[in-house]
């Protein structure tokens, strides 16, 4: 799979899932399948509407329709969901490694460093300063 098409469909994705209704569909979805009917059914629109939600979702790979008996049920495709929460889990780590790297700084730079630059307020001022010797007056 190619790089174009893997941010291609990352953006097929995220923009299905950019609408409350789309997204509700596939809460709905992670307590197993449904038929449009039942996915309609908390919602003040047309059946129809609802088959085109569908649509959108199964073009961004996010759903499947199977068919069973008489009936076309809705399942989340597992896949693609592994594939939007790698992506994601791949900043989520680098963020992290950045927020740890911050806080070792911080813890060996001990509790002087808190001191010297948490925002006081001046009694006489009514302001805050971060710099204790503007507090004393020096």
């Amino acid at each position: 799979m190619s790089e174009a098409t893997d941010d291609d469909r990352l953006d097929r994705a995220f923009t299905a899932l950019a609408d409350p209704v789309r997204r509700r569909i596939i809460a709905r979805l992670s307590h197993g399948p449904a038929t449009v009917g039942e996915l309609s059914e908390p919602f003040d629109i047309t059946l129809q509407a609802v088959s085109r939600h569908i649509q959108v979702l199964e073009q961004a790979r996010l759903v499947t329709r199977t068919r069973d008996a008489q009936r076309r049920p809705v399942h989340l495709d597992a896949a693609q969901l592994e594939a939007l929460t790698a992506w994601i889990d791949t900043y989520r780590l680098i963020h992290e490694q950045q927020f740890r790297r911050l806080d070792a700084v911080l813890a060996s730079a001990g509790p002087e460093a808190d001191e010297t630059t948490t925002p006081t307020a001046s009694p006489a001022s009514g302001t805050s300063t971060s710099d204790p010797k503007k507090e004393a007056g020096q």
